[in-house]
C-alpha cells in the first residue's frame, strides 16, 4: 500500500470520525497505534492533553475541514506541537484532504526544521543586538575625550577654589555642590565607557573567590538586612585576568539590581565554578564560545522579568525603575565589562520566579601577577622636584600646574611638544617628571617622551588623556609598565599618581 511507503505519517478516518488506518510511519513518529485511537476523538485527547489548547486546535481544524469539504481541495499546511506517547513533544505540519466518505490526514515531522529556524532567529536577534550595542558604544567613546577634558577643568578648579575658602563660608557649600555634580558626571562617563568596552583598565591575574570574599561585607551593606546573601565558592577555581575594579562594578551592579527586584525579604546567591564548552555544544547554543571559563553566577528570588524586558536588558538608559531610582546604566556597564574581557553573559528570568545572571570569564593560563599596588591612604607632598607638563588644552594645563605647585613641585608648562622641547633645552637643572597628554598636534606624547629622554635619561614619564582606552592602546601607551592617568582626575588622584611614579 502506498501509504505504508510514504516518509510521513498518514491517518484515514470516515465521515463519522472513526479511525480506519494509521501508517507504520505514524506509529514510529508518535508512538500511537490504531488501537490507541479508535476514533479521532481519542487522538485529540492523546495529542493535546491540555484542554484549553485542545479546544483551540479542534476549532481551527474544524474550520479548515469544512473549507476542504466545500471546495474539494487539499488544506493549507497547519503547524501544531503534538504530545507523543512517550511524553515528548514534536512539531508537526498537518495537511488533509476529503472525499465523500473519507478524511485523509498527512502528518510531517518538522521538529528539526523548527529548531533550526528558532536557532537562526536567535542568532539573527543576537547579531542585531550586538550591532546596536556597538553603534551606541562608538557614540559613547566618541564623546569621551572632550567630555572628560571639560570635567577635568571643572573638578580641578573647583578643588583649587575650595582650598581657598575659609571654614564656614557659604561659598564652600556651593562649590561642594559643583564638585559633587562633576564627580557624578564623571561616573556616568565611566559607566558609558564600560558599556562601550573602552574604559581604561589595568587587568590583573586573580582568584575570583578571593575577590568576592573581600567584597561580601560591602555587598551586605549594599543590599540591606532584609535580604540574605548566600555565598557558594567553587573548589579549585581557575584564575582570570581582569581589572579588580571592573569585577567590583559587576558584583555591585548585579547585587543592586537583585536587591531592587526583591520587594520585601528575599535571597541573593553568588556562586563560582569552572566550566568548559566544546564546538559541538556551542553549535547548538547561540552566544556561547568554545573554551575554558570561570563562571560567576548571581541569582535572586525577586520579581523576575518578562521576555520584552529581557530583550532590552543591556541597553543604556533602559530601566524599569521609577524616576530617580536608577540611570539605566548598571546592567549596560556589566555587559560592556564582560565583553571587554572577552567573556559572555547569559540571563534566565521569568515573572515572579526571580532572575539568574551567569557571567563567563575566560580562564587565564600563565603566571600570576605580582601585586605591586602602592597605598595612597596618605598622600605625600612634593619635595621640590621639577615637573614638565605638556597639554594642548590651556585650562587643563593651567589647572594641573596650579595643583602641582600647591603640592610643592617646581612646574614648567608647555602647550605643544615643540615648546616642551625648547623649554627642556633651555632649562638649567634637572627635570624629574614629564606629564604629557597623549594625543597632541605635531607629535604624540610617546614620541615626545622618547625625545626628552635623550636630554634627560633619568626623567620619569606620566601619560594622561581623556581619550578612550582603545585609542590610547593603539598609540602604545597602555603597555605593561607604562604610567597612565585617566582624565578627568582630582587633585588627590594627581598627587598620588605623581608620587607613585617618582617613587619607582
Amino acid at each position: 500500500m502506498f501509504a505504508e511507503l510514504a516518509p510521513v505519517g498518514i491517518v484515514i478516518s470516515d465521515d463519522r470520525e472513526k479511525t480506519l488506518f494509521a501508517s507504520s510511519k505514524f506509529t514510529e513518529l508518535f508512538g500511537y497505534t490504531l488501537e490507541d485511537m479508535p476514533s479521532v476523538e481519542e487522538w485529540w485527547a492523546l495529542a493535546y492533553p491540555e484542554e484549553v489548547f485542545r479546544r483551540r486546535v479542534r476549532r481551527e481544524w474544524q474550520t479548515a475541514l469544512e473549507g476542504v469539504r466545500r471546495t474539494h481541495t487539499e488544506s493549507k499546511p497547519m503547524e501544531y506541537p503534538v504530545t507523543c506517547k512517550d511524553g515528548s513533544v514534536r512539531h508537526v505540519e498537518f495537511r488533509f484532504a476529503n472525499t465523500d466518505t473519507l478524511n485523509v490526514f498527512v502528518l510531517a515531522d518538522i521538529t528539526e526544521r523548527k529548531r533550526v529556524e528558532e536557532e537562526r532567529e536567535n542568532l539573527q536577534s543576537q547579531l542585531v543586538q550586538a550591532q546596536k550595542m556597538e553603534t551606541v558604544g562608538r557614540l559613547a567613546g566618541g564623546v569621551a575625550h572632550d567630555y572628560n577634558n571639560m570635567l577635568s577643568v571643572i573638578i580641578g578648579f573647583t578643588e583649587l577654589a575650595l582650598a581657598k575658602v575659609t571654614p564656614g563660608d557659604p561659598l564652600g557649600d556651593d562649590l561642594r555642590e559643583v564638585l559633587d555634580a562633576a564627580l557624578r558626571a564623571a561616573e556616568i562617563t565611566r559607566q558609558l565607557l564600560a558599556f562601550a568596552r573602552k574604559q581604561t583598565i589595568a587587568p590583573q591575574v586573580l582568584d575570583l573567590n578571593d575577590t568576592v570574599e573581600s567584597m561580601l561585607k560591602m555587598l551586605r551593606r549594599l543590599i540591606g538586612e532584609d535580604i540574605n546573601l548566600f555565598w557558594q565558592p567553587g573548589a579549585d577555581l581557575w584564575m582570570v585576568n581582569i581589572d579588580p575594579s571592573q569585577l567590583d562594578q559587576i558584583l555591585a551592579n548585579l547585587c543592586v539590581n537583585s536587591r531592587d527586584a526583591i520587594s520585601d525579604v528575599g535571597k541573593i546567591s553568588i556562586e563560582t565554578g569552572n566550566v568548559s564548552f566544546d564546538d559541538n555544544y556551542c553549535a547548538y547554543h547561540g552566544g556561547f564560545v568554545p573554551g575554558d571559563f570561570v563562571l560567576l553566577t548571581i541569582s535572586d528570588d525577586g520579581c523576575g522579568m518578562d521576555k520584552a524586558t529581557l530583550g532590552q536588558l543591556f541597553e543604556p538608559f533602559f530601566t524599569t525603575k521609577t524616576t530617580g531610582k536608577g540611570t539605566g546604566l548598571g546592567l549596560a556597564t556589566v555587559y560592556g565589562i564582560v565583553k571587554q574581557n572577552s567573556g559572555f553573559i547569559n540571563v534566565y528570568s521569568e515573572p515572579e520566579k526571580g532572575s539568574t545572571f551567569r557571567i563567563y570569564l575566560p580562564r587565564h593560563v600563565g603566571e600570576t601577577d605580582r601585586d605591586e599596588a602602592i597605598s595612597i591612604a596618605d598622600i605625600p607632598q612634593g619635595r621640590g622636584e621639577t615637573v614638565l607638563i605638556v597639554e594642548d588644552e590651556a585650562p587643563i594645563l593651567k589647572m594641573t600646574g596650579k595643583m602641582l605647585e600647591k603640592q610643592g613641585y617646581t612646574v614648567l608648562e608647555a602647550m605643544t611638544p615643540k615648546q616642551a622641547v625648547e623649554l627642556a633645552e633651555k632649562h638649567r637643572g634637572g627635570i624629574h617628571l614629564l606629564i604629557t597628554d597623549v594625543v597632541m598636534p605635531e607629535m604624540n606624547g610617546r614620541d615626545l617622551a622618547e625625545g626628552l629622554q635623550t636630554l634627560y635619561p633619568e626623567i620619569k614619564v606620566l601619560f594622561m588623556s581623556g581619550y578612550t582606552a582603545d585609542l590610547i592602546a593603539h598609540r602604545g601607551v597602555l603597555d605593561a609598565g607604562v604610567n597612565f592617568l585617566q582624565k578627568p582626575f582630582s587633585n588627590r588622584d594627581l598627587a598620588a599618581k605623581v608620587r607613585d611614579v617618582l617613587a619607582l
